[in-house]
């Protein structure tokens, strides 16, 4: 079994020790008191083991390509890209002014080419407005990504604003987590987006780690485009940035990692297969059955209430 975990591992063991620590507290606090229930202890041991499955979960155990793995073929894997889609999903992606639609359809189209264009690279998708999320972590499964990817919808505007680097840290993160997991691998970083013109939000700033970014290209969208923005988080990640024609394909504007070819041949892999979905269904049990004996107990509590009145 190997993990590839979406996180650094050593914030999972940290997570881990602090809710067995917390448990622990609590239930020597439990067992001082007079008259406690078992099933009190049972129920608190439930939650604690869905909060242990989860944290299991991420950090994505799988089974296969091990120790059985081929030398040569591990050696190839290790030299695929990780690509990081960093996509600005704000209401100005709603814009209707790149081409002959919206910017965020031409998003859309633009990262689907670009898998495409990496046909055996890792894939990693963070989107943003005023704040970051992780909606894919790094993975080979571009075929499962596609659908993700096609239901990007730019989100409601916001009081706050948005933040053209807001997935900064996320970014960060990933790109030292992606680190320890394929050290040979070259991190490509691509963004998409308008630049958050016309934001009065305070605008971040990208700091990778020095070395984590190999490559990439920051792509900008729409007529009345953010150009020193875009120019300057270019800047920020190392890479160049390239306002994007509709008519051309975003594969020609695709800068190359140093020693990665676009489309790589072919390698030959063991068969893995994740785990996390058994941690996350076992853990999904675990709070449901919780959830039902709350409901229970509030509708016992009610019912006992109005007998009182009656």
């Amino acid at each position: 079994m190997t993990f590839s975990p979406v996180v650094p591992p050593a914030l999972l063991l940290a997570v881990a020790v602090v809710a067995l620590l917390l448990r622990l507290i609590t239930m020597g606090q439990l067992a001082r008191r007079s008259g406690h229930r078992w099933t009190t202890v049972w129920r608190w041991s439930g939650l604690t083991l869905a909060v242990l499955l989860m944290l299991i979960a991420a950090a994505r155990p799988t089974l296969g390509g091990g120790d059985g793995a081929d030398p040569g073929a591990a050696a190839a894997a290790d030299d695929v890209p990780n690509i990081f889609l960093l996509v600005d999903r704000s209401a100005d992606t709603a814009v209707a002014d790149h081409g002959d639609g919206p910017r965020i359809d031409g998003i859309r189209d633009d990262v689907t080419a670009l898998i495409d264009h990496y046909p055996q690279a890792r894939f990693a998708l963070i989107t943003f407005a005023a704040r970051p999320s992780l909606e894919w972590p790094l993975s080979e499964d571009a075929w499962s990504l596609a659908p993700t990817i096609a239901g990007v919808r730019p989100l409601p505007a916001e009081e706050v604003g948005v933040n053209a680097a807001a997935a900064s840290n996320v970014l960060r993160y990933q790109l030292i987590a992606a680190g320890q997991r394929t050290p040979g691998a070259p991190n490509l970083v691509f963004y998409f987006g308008p630049g958050a013109p016309g934001s009065k939000a305070p605008q971040g700033e990208f700091e990778p780690v020095p070395g984590s970014v190999d490559g990439g290209a920051v792509f900008g969208y729409g007529a009345a485009r953010d150009d020193a923005g875009l120019q300057r988080i270019a800047d920020q990640l190392g890479v160049p940035y390239v306002p994007r024609d509709p008519a051309q394909p975003v594969g020609d504007a695709a800068p190359e990692a140093a020693g990665v070819a676009a489309g790589p041949a072919p390698v030959e892999r063991a068969d893995r297969t994740d785990l996390y979905w058994v941690f996350t269904l076992a853990a999904a049990v675990l709070l449901l059955f919780e959830i039902f004996l709350n409901l229970r107990e509030y509708r016992a509590a009610r019912t006992a209430r109005r007998e009182v009145t009656l």
